[in-house]
């Protein structure tokens, strides 16, 4: 399936390009591939290296980045990749998820993008953008499902999770007190809720006939 595609590619990609702790043989290890995959607004807008706003959600800061990503996507991404399948059929359901997650990394750079673009010095790494996408498509598809966090011991409701999570983002964003892409979370989430509406618009009554 293409979720597990995604997870095997992201972490070939991202462990080859690890710049520390990188476990491959000197030989094999690719950390030349950090530098010129992740997003660097300067780069994408004044040398016009759109493929960094693709790339950019394969390539990992280390371990735990990459396996929290991952791990998130492995929850929920089956279940949006199988809903695309029901509704369309394994082929183009298949290749419509393949294309959410792809516009995913590159809308939920788009802010930062033109936020950045004089900036040579920001740089941007991970599937943080798309991972939010898909747990926002999973809400729409199934609003109560529970959404765990590793300092919270109970789970939370996707429809009560969603609201509080867009706030955070938002929140965090204008204080950008931290290294963390939250504008990219935050745009990616607002996609990953739109895009299996515009491609499917019965999907709002459905989520709205859940409570």
């Amino acid at each position: 399936m293409i979720t597990t595609f995604i997870i095997v590619i992201t972490a070939i990609v991202s462990i080859f390009a690890f710049q520390d702790q990188n476990p491959l043989p000197y030989s094999m290890a690719r950390p030349e591939w950090f530098d010129k995959f992740k997003f660097n607004a300067y780069m994408v807008w004044h040398r016009h290296d759109f493929f960094r706003l693709v790339t950019s959600g394969f390539v990992h800061g280390g371990w735990w980045h990459l396996a929290f990503n991952m791990l998130t996507l492995y929850f929920f991404g089956y279940l949006v990749e199988h809903t695309f399948i029901t509704i369309f059929g394994k082929l183009i359901g298949e290749v419509l998820f393949a294309t959410f997650y792809l516009l995913a990394i590159v809308i939920a750079s788009l802010s930062d993008l033109f936020k950045y673009r004089e900036q040579p010095y920001y740089n941007a790494i991970g599937a943080s953008g798309a991972v939010s996408a898909v747990i926002f498509a999973a809400i729409l598809i199934m609003p109560k499902i529970g959404i765990g966090l590793f300092f919270i011991p109970v789970h939370i409701p996707g429809f009560v999770f969603g609201p509080l999570y867009l706030l955070y983002c938002h929140y965090m964003a204008k204080r950008n007190l931290d290294n963390i892409g939250h504008s990219a979370h935050f745009w990616g989430a607002i996609f990953g809720f739109v895009f299996p509406i515009i491609i499917y618009p019965p999907l709002f009554q459905h989520f709205i006939n859940q409570f």
